[in-house]
């Protein structure tokens, strides 16, 4: 049924109760996990600022994914510990609806969960929002969450 399950997450509350029902869902059907998570691009300049803040034995960490690094490896080994057999994270730079809707694409995935947060109010007719334009533009089936 779904043998490959894409759920994105920011590491907020709304989208950490979307990847416990994918987690949920991909332990039961023994299914593949692809855990996506968006970041926006830094400056260089930024970067080198911040890295010279740090103490130097960790400055070698500082980069424009490291917050999404986190957020993903929390998720890996929640659905991990869960019985999730096959996870995989995937860090991309951009729109946090094109990069769930990439990886869905590139890996042939039967099903991407989403959370429903955003779906409500002026702000989705005027810019969109994370569920709305994956419920229109997925290549598969759609799981929307309830979380708010």
């Amino acid at each position: 049924m779904f043998g490959s399950i894409v759920v994105g997450t920011d590491g907020s509350e709304t989208a950490d109760q979307a990847v416990k029902e994918a987690i949920s869902m991909a332990a039961a059907l023994k299914a593949r996990l692809e855990i996506v998570s968006a970041y926006e691009p830094v400056s260089g300049s930024r970067l080198r600022e911040e890295a010279k803040q740090a103490p130097a034995d960790v400055e070698w960490m500082v980069n424009e994914r490291a917050d999404v690094e986190v957020t993903l490896t929390e998720a890996k080994e929640r659905a991990t510990k869960a019985g999730v057999g096959d996870v995989r994270t995937y860090a991309r730079q951009g729109d946090p609806a094109d990069a769930i809707l990439d990886v869905a694409e590139e890996f042939g995935s039967d099903l991407i969960v989403v959370g429903n947060k955003g779906m409500t109010g002026a702000k989705r007719f005027l810019l969109g929002s994370v569920p709305n334009k994956i419920s229109h533009h997925a290549p598969c089936s759609v799981l929307i969450v309830r979380t708010t």
